[in-house]
């Protein structure tokens, strides 16, 4: 099992930052990805970004060169992660969820507020 628990988030003026937190514990070994995908009403979820044991990042082509997914973990391991947002858009306006994807399933974070005000 592998818990997970995200933090940041917020209110923030459209071209402003914010910096979301995420930390997997449990079975962490078994954990091959984590990222971060972005729930708004009348979007049934989309990913963000995301980032493997080997560093390698994949972005949604809506926030690649705005955000950077960054892991502060052991060498060939995934448990914490970081989503830095920067140049802000109200369309980034949504719950974002963190999940750390082992090789049978996923697993969510709680969820984060973010919005972004015009």
């Amino acid at each position: 099992q592998v818990q997970v628990v995200e933090s940041g988030g917020g209110l923030v003026q459209a071209g402003g930052s914010l910096r979301l937190s995420c930390a997997a514990s449990g079975s962490i070994e078994t954990i091959i990805r984590m990222g971060w995908s972005r729930h708004s009403p009348g979007n049934q979820g989309d990913l963000v970004a995301n980032i493997d044991t080997h560093g390698t990042t994949n972005y949604a082509d809506s926030v690649r060169g705005r955000f950077t997914i960054i892991s502060d973990s052991a060498v060939n391991t995934v448990s914490t992660v970081y989503l830095e947002m920067n140049n802000l858009k109200p369309e980034d306006t949504a719950v974002y969820y963190c999940f750390a994807r082992a090789r049978n399933r996923a697993y969510w974070g709680q969820g984060t507020q973010v919005t972004v005000s015009s």
